[in-house]
């Protein structure tokens, strides 16, 4: 059984990561902290073998934590869970040797997937003797992949467009609707709806039909963790 830390400043995120996590067998959420002092805490005295980290957190950076887990917990292995993109930040991420870097939002069928490679390349790592090449091979084409992979969109949808949306809409608590998307980012409320309709139709998103404050229904976009 792998022992995971969940460390996120979103209490309901945290929740979500924590759910997912009983649905993958194999794996024991051990502790759940929501700020870098209490990451910390739990840090020195769990000394979980999987850190789930988030970027932003009250009161350091998830980068910033990594000299510290590999000072005191060296055996932890970590992936980010974020919606930090900079490049600065994901350099000292895969610098750091993270194992995975996942960008929010996400889907249960993502976060599975790195779930289930990490715990592949831990079993590999397991077998007494030489490594197999296809046992080597595992342990870095996949983070690798992960990293460096350009974002895959259809014609119409630009990939810097839909990075600023996805990254608005994490953030939010209450969702947008195309009309608020657009004035968030500039665009017009049609071109908004668009990429929050492609969202939702690749299930990065959930769409909701509530009514608004002078009574007329608007759709309203969500995330979906």
């Amino acid at each position: 059984m792998i022992e995971v830390l969940i460390i996120e400043d979103d209490k309901r995120i945290a929740d979500i990561h924590k759910r997912f996590i009983e649905k993958i067998e194999g794996f024991q959420v051990v502790g759940s902290a929501y700020t870098g002092a209490e990451a910390k805490d739990w840090i020195q005295v769990l000394k979980p073998q999987l850190i789930l980290l988030d970027v932003y957190l009250p009161d350091i950076k998830g980068t910033d934590l990594m000299p510290f887990i590999q000072l005191e917990s060296p055996d932890s292995d970590v992936i980010f869970i974020t919606a930090a993109s900079e490049t600065d930040i994901v350099k000292k991420a895969f610098r750091s040797g993270v194992s995975d870097y996942i960008l929010k939002p996400l889907t249960f069928d993502r976060f599975k997937e790195s779930l289930l490679m990490y715990q592949a390349k831990r079993r590999s790592l397991e077998t007494e003797g030489p490594l197999n090449e296809e046992s080597i091979q595992l342990l870095w084409n996949k983070s690798r992949s992960v990293s460096a992979e350009p974002l895959m969109t259809p014609k119409g949808i630009d990939p810097n467009t839909m990075s600023r949306i996805q990254k608005k809409l994490a953030a939010s608590v209450n969702g947008f609707t195309a009309e608020e998307m657009g004035a968030a980012c500039g665009m017009s409320r049609s071109t908004a709806r668009r990429y929050l309709e492609h969202l939702v139709s690749e299930q990065s998103a959930h769409a909701e039909l509530l009514y608004g404050t002078i009574g007329r229904p608007e759709r309203r976009y969500f995330p979906w963790p």
